[in-house]
């Protein structure tokens, strides 16, 4: 193997250990935090909504690269086509890696926005790497990854420069219906296999239930103009045929051949359900947040969602 083939071989499964198809989900949620906050009044500088986004994307990574880390013997049972368990990457090195970029992750928000954007950092950091080395396959483990979906949204919030509580109660429903939507999505991730795939379905569908009405909820909270509402409306739309579809389909027969691209749907869908959110803000936050799915979409061609 020429040294060429060897580096493109290192970036594919260093690619495939982040799941970057799914760096593009981790933007959405922080956009749509600042926009829950412009709403409340709170001003937001486009370099500070940048570096959080940054951060945000490092954050995700490292939860990525961490959770294979502590997988790597289960892997090397079921999942043997995995970096670590294929040997392309070393548990080593995917430890130095997750551990750098759950630093990296803090501190690009703290420098970006201050104390208060380090901080929900640090408890995103947290919420992961307990999920990651800890909890998994709990139901306190599906809270703390739902939970880090929604510190995500307080992020992209905190880029006012402002405390999670001094959000309207309004706002602060939002990442606690992002919560709820991405414990239910885990959840069936972790059933996929078993008597229990097809209450996992369920599981996952009722919290894509709860995120709609939550968008209804924003959107009659906020007294959206019409073209806000007809966006708003249009995107619910989409997320909901676009996580029906394969979440029907998994229903139908819960087997692994169904449930994991409905849960790669799902998480996908997050951009989706963002942008939803978002246009009850207005439209343009809603296009710069549904802009995220075109790269997501185009590499899960590629590289694995789940």
């Amino acid at each position: 193997m020429s040294t060429a083939e060897a580096d493109r071989g290192s970036v594919t499964a260093l690619a495939a250990l982040v799941r970057l198809p799914n760096l593009f989900t981790a933007p959405p949620d922080v956009l749509l935090g600042a926009a829950l906050a412009a709403a409340a009044g709170f001003a937001v500088g486009l370099p500070v909504l940048l570096g959080l986004s940054v951060a945000s994307v490092f954050l995700y990574a490292a939860g990525t690269t961490l959770n294979d880390y502590f997988d790597a013997e289960e892997d090397a049972r079921e999942r043997p086509e995995r970096p670590i368990p294929a040997g392309d990457v070393s548990e080593r090195g995917a430890l130095a890696l997750g551990g750098g970029l759950l630093v990296a992750g803090i501190a690009v928000a703290l420098v970006a926005a201050g104390p208060v954007a380090g901080a929900v950092a640090a408890a995103l950091a947290l919420a992961v790497l307990l999920y990651d080395a800890a909890f998994k396959g709990s139901a306190v483990g599906f809270l703390f990854m739902g939970s880090a979906r929604g510190l995500n949204v307080l992020l992209g919030a905190a880029a006012a420069g402002v405390v999670p509580t001094a959000l309207p109660s309004w706002a602060l429903l939002v990442p606690a219906v992002v919560l709820c939507y991405i414990a239910g999505v885990t959840y069936m991730a972790e059933g996929e296999t078993g008597e229990s795939a097809r209450g996992a379905v369920i599981a996952a569908a009722c919290g894509t239930a709860v995120a709609a009405l939550g968008v209804v909820g924003l959107v009659l909270a906020l007294a959206s103009t019409p073209t806000e509402v007809a966006l708003a409306g249009l995107l619910l739309a989409a997320f909901l045929v676009w996580t029906g579809r394969p979440l029907r389909a998994a229903y139908a027969d819960p087997t692994p051949g169904t449930v994991g691209p409905a849960v790669g749907a799902c998480v996908l869908g997050l951009v989706v359900l963002d942008a939803a959110f978002a246009a009850a803000v207005g439209p343009a936050w809603a296009l710069a947040t549904v802009a995220f799915l075109v790269p997501a979409v185009g590499l899960s061609r590629a590289f694995d969602v789940t």
